[in-house]
């Protein structure tokens, strides 16, 4: 049974007689208020009956029920009520849209451990319209947490600053580079680390916020080991690079801002480099800030789909490619980081992607897991072997460091292969992201070895971001390799998710919502063939250049399965975008009937024959009451 809540007049009543005192309470120490009052909302007469409450007791193991995803915001927003702002002997009542926006975002997490929304966050009970002075109380999670930073005087708005960035450094820089090039830039959240930091990232586009019709998407992610900090700081100098290059009129990268579409996720894993710098640069070890909050290793968090792919691989029938997601993965500890970027990835039809590190100096690419489970380095390539090559050299060809000859510098022991390696070949392990990348998703990625310095000093800055502006930029214009085009019925209307095979390459890619698709491809002669249930395949012999810079554009018009060919409306119309910016990334518009084949987040099997939810015996050991509340039934 719920507690009876407050009628709304007392609640209205106790705002305006509160006797205000210190908050006390240990988990609502990150509020922005330091005083609250008694009773509360929920008839909490004092500090102690509120810290032996079953909604107090659920705000501190929430963030592990939940495997960090919505923390600190329900932990804050839940303060709000159990230990209400107090001000001048007034009580200010946390924002109704606030709630509801978090509600929005959050319910998919309860709902993957069968948990009913806590009754005591009631959006429209407990929570005030703006007009009556209600406060937020995730402002300071929203970034700007410290005052603007100036730039010394007589610098111009161009410069650079290469120096290490804090967390509220790098959301400042990042949010000052959209503001001067808001035209072409947008920032945006992925989710949260475990420890609550935004996973910011900042796009560039001729249409940001917005997927365009045949426009490929790009993402370089940095920092997924917390002390492997020069990828995160190369996106930092990046953004400010692209927009101020941009707003020079510089027409290498006007065009590419306007022909593809960018994200920059500088920092997967924040949590785990704040471990890292506060033992400073030249004085991190090699392993200390490496994992996240959780203490996990996040490029070992993934799905493991390529033991499955090498399962599949005699079976003529079986696909090789979007390999769906084991369920019982879902049973294992599972980061906020890992599931945000995977909810990333299937919201955004991305072509192209590289993962930033450190500790060497090479390019490696898929597969990173050994064909053979007992070698621990063998030769394991992917079907697309020829096109990840060129995606590698792209990157390492134009490295000065990389192609220097000496085999003494850092990673002078890759100097024959080029300064590139199959992953396997290196070292074999599982649960990478690249590997999940290519074989869940229709993207291409590859890793990245910054230089030997985990943790490099201030002044190797400079010169690291000049070692790497070139090949940043050539990695990005790879994304125009291979063809385009679309899908579509005989009356034009797209066809998404069917399938372009390539002859002689067992790797599929699949069209996006709107018909478009890419697919990257090494020049020489290809029979590509478009396919999707209900109509005839199509086959075209394609041809690619070499040396060609530019996608070919190869359109497909498929015809119903019970009929030959008819007229049909040849036009390719610009379809309207699908994708729309909401509260944590980006969220495609979708019919509401529609349904995940593999909801994301599904780390527990729901409870079956009426039996109570894995959490239910957990939270009533902690506490004598029994919060019914919170199931569903």
């Amino acid at each position: 049974m719920l507690p009876l809540p407050l009628p709304l007049a007392l609640l209205v009543a106790l705002a305006a007689t509160a006797t205000c005192v210190n908050l006390q309470l240990t988990t609502c120490s990150g509020a922005t208020y330091n005083q609250t009052t008694f009773p509360t909302a929920l008839e909490h007469r004092s500090r102690e009956a509120v810290e032996a409450s079953s909604e107090y007791i659920l705000l501190s193991v929430l963030h592990h029920l939940l495997e960090g995803q919505c923390n600190p915001d329900l932990r804050l927003l839940g303060c709000a009520v159990l230990a209400p702002r107090c001000e001048g002997s007034r009580v200010r009542r946390p924002c109704r849209h606030v709630c509801q926006g978090l509600q929005e975002a959050c319910q998919p997490a309860f709902d993957a451990i069968d948990m009913a929304w806590p009754y005591f966050l009631d959006c429209a009970r407990y929570f005030a319209p703006k007009e009556e002075g209600c406060f937020d109380p995730l402002e300071q999670l929203r970034g700007d947490l410290e005052p603007e930073e100036a730039l010394p005087s007589g610098l111009p708005p161009t410069f650079i600053r290469f120096a290490h960035h804090s967390y509220t450094q790098m959301v400042r820089v990042l949010k000052r580079t959209v503001a001067r090039c808001a035209q072409v830039a947008n920032t945006y959240s992925i989710g949260r680390s475990f420890d609550g930091k935004d996973l910011l990232v900042i796009e560039f586009s001729g249409h940001p916020s917005q997927h365009e019709l045949m426009e490929p998407e790009v993402k370089l992610i940095g920092n997924i080991h917390g002390n492997e900090v020069a990828g995160r700081e190369m996106l930092i100098y990046l953004a400010q690079y692209l927009c101020s290059e941009y707003l020079l009129g510089n027409p290498r990268i006007q065009r590419l801002l306007n022909t593809t579409r960018i994200h920059l996720l500088p920092s997967m894993n924040p949590d785990g480099y704040e471990v890292a710098a506060a033992e400073g640069a030249g004085y991190n070890g090699w392993t200390s800030g490496r994992k996240n909050a959780q203490n996990l290793d996040l490029n070992r968090n993934f799905p493991d789909l390529t033991s499955e792919y090498y399962r599949l691989a005699g079976a003529r029938a079986a696909r090789a490619d979007h390999i769906p997601i084991p369920e019982h993965y879902w049973w294992g500890k599972v980061a906020p980081e890992t599931k945000a970027v995977m909810k990333w990835m299937r919201t955004v039809p991305f072509v192209l992607s590289a993962s930033l590190h450190g500790g060497d100096l090479v390019v490696s690419y898929p597969f990173d897991l050994s064909k053979h489970p007992l070698e621990e380095k063998m030769f394991s390539p992917t079907p697309d072997e020829k096109m990840f090559k060129l995606l590698a050299r792209a990157y390492a060809d134009v490295h000065p460091m990389m192609m220097d000859r000496s085999e003494h510098r850092c990673g002078g022991n890759f100097l024959k292969q080029g300064s590139i390696i199959n992953g396997a070949d290196w070292y074999s392990f599982t649960g990478g992201m690249s590997d999940f990348n290519y074989l869940h998703t229709n993207c291409f990625e590859i890793t990245v070895e910054l230089g030997c310095m985990k943790f490099p000093p201030e002044e190797a800055l400079y010169g690291l971001w000049q070692h790497n502006k070139e090949p940043l930029l050539s990695f990005l214009e790879m994304a125009h390799r291979g063809i385009k085009g679309m899908v579509l019925d005989r009356f034009g209307k797209p066809v998404k998710n069917a399938r372009i095979i390539v002859k002689g390459i067992r790797h599929d890619i699949t069209t996006a919502p709107d018909g478009d698709y890419w697919r990257l491809l090494p020049p020489g002669s290809h029979v590509v063939i478009a396919q999707a249930p209900g109509y005839a395949k199509l086959a075209k012999r394609v041809t690619i250049p070499l040396g060609m810079k530019r996608a070919g554009r190869v359109d497909f018009i498929l015809q119903p399965l019970d009929t030959g060919p008819k007229k049909f409306l040849p036009a390719l119309r610009r379809a309207a975008p699908h994708f729309r910016v909401v509260r944590g990334g980006l969220g495609p518009r979708r019919d509401p009937a529609e349904q995940d084949p593999e909801p994301l987040g599904a780390r527990r099997l729901p409870s079956a024959g009426g039996s109570k939810p894995w959490w239910w015996t957990y939270l009533t050991s902690l506490s004598p009451h029994r919060p019914r509340w919170l199931l569903k039934y």
